[in-house]
């Protein structure tokens, strides 16, 4: 084995995509000490996206203090800039569910910090904004981080103000032609890895309103709200964000970033393939290993391991996936590109036995997998 590309995603809550890379990495060069290894850890969207895709590719992680969750506290924001001009921004760097503690009320918080490191990102010159959507504690539908954006939210008075989700039913007119110009020219990308609608009972406020602290008097509330403000966008923006899958995304944010800045909805492993051009580091390789928690029917939807078979497919390149579970339905994954798929699970224990087993047991499938490939 000459060279090996290894890009799992993380097994959630037992280790995370870096720390598989790592293993994976010592294994192979016990077996093959001059192999070429590009490891990538996969992103999906929330925390640790930012440092995954600047331990992937490299680049520069910038501090910047902004609005947090709640107006006028402040918060240390991140977002890096990667080679080519490309900048990755995570909303949970500015607006995640650990940042308002006891305090969850998805009427009240904002993403306004997000877009003020969205334009600190742009004044640096990039030319193309990854955003990443996940673990929230919104329900604005990204109308806090467009007005931070130059995005003008007028009431029924014709007053300018910035909506939280309590008052999106406030907003009677929507006027993107103030954004900030250096903006409007940057393509930007939303990594988005779930299909809910804007409202309803699949919606934003049903679906995820609970865990940010709405019981079910908000949740319908919330719903309402945001029924009406698609009506707005509707008419101002020219998108039915209803329409489209995954706008229910972090609080409606996926929605907004489509209706306020014309960006594209992608899954984050597409994202992450297409930000790192897989296609060109395929070649003149060996194996990807790749991975994830549990592999079933649901996986051939586009998760990673699929996404990173079809791509390897069209090379010709052998895909091995090391996962924790084996579910059913896992057969069409051979005919996306996968070449074996492979448990770590040694031993028949529950799960709360095998998590501080994982590490140990990645290795030694790893050890047994490489030492037949070097017997052949």
């Amino acid at each position: 084995m000459k060279k090996a590309i290894l890009i799992p995603d993380s097994f959630k809550g037992t280790m995370s995509s870096a720390e598989i890379c790592s293993i994976m990495k010592k294994e192979i060069l016990k077996f093959y000490p001059q192999c070429e290894i590009i490891s990538i850890p996969v992103a999906d969207g929330g925390e640790g996206s930012v440092d995954a895709f600047l331990e992937a590719l490299g680049g520069e992680k910038i501090y910047k203090k902004v609005c947090g969750p709640y107006s006028g506290e402040t918060v240390d924001g991140y977002y890096g800039v990667l080679p080519g001009n490309v900048a990755i921004v995570e909303m949970a760097a500015a607006a995640a569910l650990p940042m308002v503690g006891d305090r969850k009320d998805p009427s009240k918080t904002t993403t306004y910090g997000v877009g003020q490191l969205i334009m600190d990102a742009a004044s640096k010159g990039v030319e193309k904004i990854i955003v990443g959507l996940g673990g929230s504690a919104t329900n604005d539908a990204a109308c806090g981080l467009a007005a931070a954006c130059g995005v003008k939210f007028l009431n029924s008075e014709g007053k300018e103000f910035i909506p939280v989700g309590g008052t999106l039913d406030q907003v009677a007119k929507i006027d993107t032609s103030t954004m900030c110009e250096e903006l409007k020219k940057i393509k930007i990308v939303t990594m988005c890895d779930i299909d809910n609608p804007f409202y309803g009972p699949e919606g934003a406020p049903a679906i995820y309103g609970p865990q940010k602290g709405a019981d079910e008097a908000m949740i319908k509330d919330l719903d309402e709200k945001m029924r009406k403000l698609s009506e707005v966008m509707i008419r101002d923006c020219g998108v039915d964000v209803q329409q489209i899958p995954g706008s229910g995304a972090a609080g409606g944010m996926g929605g907004g970033m489509v209706a306020f800045f014309k960006s594209e909805l992608q899954m984050g492993i597409e994202t992450v393939l297409e930000t790192v051009h897989f296609d060109d580091l395929l070649d003149n390789t060996d194996f990807v290993f790749t991975g994830e928690g549990r592999i079933d029917g649901q996986s051939l939807r586009g998760k990673v391991v699929i996404g990173v078979a079809r791509k390897a497919k069209a090379k010709n390149v052998k895909v091995v996936a090391i996962v924790g579970d084996i579910g059913n339905d896992v057969g069409g994954a051979y005919k996306e590109g996968v070449t074996g798929i492979f448990s770590i699970n040694r031993v028949a224990v529950p799960y709360k036995e095998a998590r501080p087993r994982a590490k140990n047991d990645l290795a030694l499938t790893m050890e047994n997998l490489l030492a037949y490939t070097a017997a052949l």
